[in-house]
């Protein structure tokens, strides 16, 4: 006796072969159509991290890489024994900081050990440019390009506008200063803030003038004093 599963014909229930015989002679069977396969849904996946992403809101050091330093000297329960490893007694074991900042215990220190460089590329003030400089030339050439009036005056502002001088930078609220390489063929008038003896008497010699603009006096008690006095007295 055999059973078998009509499923692929559309048959839910298990049929007896041999019971089913008589029922099934001389009559016409229908058979039933599969069952079309289900249509395939289009699924979106959405892919969640386990930790949130880096963002301004969430930085943070990463576990561990900050600790808090140890605080020694708080006796023996803190793990680090009576001397809590400054050992018994010298200048590290004292209160307060070891040795200043960049000493090597009496040798000559790497800062005193490299060579400096010159100026305000080694850290000194005095390399740094006071004045914005031009030549006696460079006017000469300004001129003769009809970049500048001969007529007008020369100051730093048409200098600048010219394009003269380049005052950008560091250069941008320094004064001007005239030199004396060059001679000057024609007489202007020159406002500048400092000359050189030469820069002077080349601008005099050629029929023009040299106009000082006053600059604000350096500080010091002398001064102040002596302004102090003539705002009183005034």
């Amino acid at each position: 006796m055999a059973s078998f599963t009509m499923a692929s014909l559309g048959v839910s229930h298990t049929t007896n072969l041999s019971s089913s015989r008589s029922a099934m002679a001389g009559s016409r069977v229908r058979m039933a159509a599969p069952v079309a396969a289900a249509r395939r849904e289009r699924v979106t996946m959405t892919v969640v991290a386990d930790e949130e992403r880096l963002r301004l809101h969430n930085l943070s050091p990463l576990k561990g890489a900050r600790q808090k330093s140890t605080r020694k000297g708080r006796g023996y329960g803190a793990g680090q024994g009576g001397t809590c490893g400054f050992g018994m007694r010298g200048q590290k074991a004292r209160s307060g900081r070891g040795t200043r900042p960049g000493f090597e215990g009496g040798q000559t220190p790497m800062y005193r050990r490299f060579p400096k460089l010159k100026g305000i590329a080694g850290g000194m003030g005095a390399g740094r440019d006071k004045f914005v400089i031009v030549n006696v030339d460079d006017i000469a050439a300004a001129l003769a390009s009809s970049k500048l009036d001969a007529g007008s005056d020369i100051t730093i502002e048409s200098l600048k506008s010219a394009g003269v001088i380049t005052a950008s930078g560091h250069y941008r609220n320094l004064p001007l200063k005239v030199l004396g390489n060059g001679d000057l063929p024609s007489g202007v008038t020159v406002h500048a803030h400092a000359y050189s003896e030469s820069a002077k008497t080349k601008i005099e010699a050629a029929g023009g003038v040299a106009t000082l603009i006053p600059t604000r006096p350096k500080w010091n008690r002398q001064v102040a004093k002596a302004a102090a006095l003539a705002l009183a007295t005034a």
